[in-house]
């Protein structure tokens, strides 16, 4: 077996991996372009709900937070706030008692979001509630968002997702952070309602039938708790919704380290979620259980950075190999860039924007190296820090 031959094989396997990837991305993009969303009714009453807030280590960013979440409009006696300050200094838990929230302290060994929601729903069992609502400890959303939520919940959605947005843009790497965000936004959700399967979840900004999750939370195992609420949603046929139009705004991160941090955490969750449910993907296609087949397809997609870092090596490689075979490498990096344009908002093409996207074949490359140390992060949480206030 010539060297020659192998790399043709491994070109063409490559090229199949990615091509597959590309074509998912591009047909949900342009389904994102298509059509609006009709409005929903106001609800005939106000549902009781329940907010929680997992705050690990959130010491510089949870206090803003639950000050601006306090200016919701929803009548104060119809919802309740329940933060977990898990591995939070004293004193600010000592400033959040301070606010109409509760505030729950636990102090696991080993930090999970998925232990602190299970740690809030054990202390609220006795109490009841029609809705909960999941945000990050750097979430801020606007005075109206609970009543959209209960709006939407009142017509018949079980799940949802409002759209998370980028609350700073103050460096080259939280630029990006926020094209990639609505890059996921257009085409995983978006583009997925408009062709009438379940949009993706992104961690925070979600809201579920109180029920539900009560019955489902004690399931969650991993660090990825978003994608094992996706799986047990679609195993149950339960459709997610998303709402464009309700913001979640969200720091994104400042520093390239953290950003690469914040991305081999979500490739393992990914590969995690894909290992578990790959077993199930026949039988959700003879049940006709689109969504749940759809979403493990959507696990077995390339993550879009190291995507971008496979094409430009195999582009610039065969170039030089034999050009001829780096065509439709070119053509489908050609094919990626229309794609990603086509979900760009247009207030993130600003001054900034050259600089940021200049940054992304270097971190592509990076990315591509974390694939290999993904070992042991779906059991291990890893922080973000957040350098800035709100």
């Amino acid at each position: 077996m010539t060297f020659s031959f192998l790399i043709t094989c491994l070109d063409w396997l490559l090229f199949v991996l990615v091509g597959c990837t590309v074509l998912y991305l591009f047909v949900f993009a342009l389904a994102a372009l298509l059509g609006r969303r009709e409005q929903c009714p106001p609800a005939s009453r106000n549902n009781r709900i329940l907010v929680l807030i997992p705050a690990y280590k959130e010491d510089v960013v949870i206090e803003s937070t639950v000050r601006s979440f306090l200016r919701q409009v929803y009548p104060v006696e119809q919802y309740d706030v329940i933060v977990i300050a898990d591995h939070c200094r004293p004193s600010t838990v000592e400033r959040l008692r301070q606010y109409p929230v509760t505030v729950l302290t636990p102090d696991f060994e080993e930090s999970l979001k998925s232990k602190s929601l299970n740690y809030a729903m054990d202390y609220i069992s006795p109490r009841k509630y029609d809705i909960v609502v999941i945000l990050d400890a750097d979430n801020t959303v606007e005075p109206h968002f609970l009543h959209v939520i209960n709006d939407f919940y009142a017509s018949g959605c079980q799940a949802i997702q409002a759209h998370r947005v980028a609350k700073n843009r103050n460096t080259e790497t939280a630029l990006l952070d926020a094209i990639f965000e609505e890059i996921n936004n257009s085409i995983f959700r978006t583009g997925h309602v408009r062709m009438g399967l379940s949009s993706a979840l992104v961690g925070s900004g979600m809201a579920f039938s109180f029920d539900w999750f009560r019955q489902n939370v004690g399931k969650l195992t991993s660090a990825g708790e978003d994608k094992e609420l996706e799986a047990l949603l679609m195993k149950q046929h339960i459709f997610v919704d998303f709402l464009p139009d309700l913001y979640v705004y969200d720091e994104k991160t400042q520093k390239e380290q953290h950003f690469q941090t914040q991305r081999r955490r979500w490739m393992a969750a990914q590969f995690h979620s894909l290992f578990s449910n790959l077993p199930n993907l026949i039988p959700a296609l003879f049940q006709r259980n689109l969504d749940y087949a759809d979403k493990i397809i959507q696990w077995t997609l390339m993550p879009r950075i190291p995507m971008i870092g496979i094409i430009l090596i195999m582009s610039v490689f065969l170039f030089f190999w034999d050009w001829t075979s780096a065509i439709k490498w070119w053509v489908t990096l050609f094919v990626v860039l229309g794609t990603f344009a086509m979900c760009v908002p247009d207030d993130l093409v600003n001054e900034d924007f050259d600089k940021a996207v200049k940054r992304t074949p270097k971190m592509a490359l990076k990315m591509v190296l974390n694939v290999f140390r993904l070992r042991g992060l779906k059991k291990k949480f890893l922080h973000t820090e957040h350098t800035i206030t709100n």
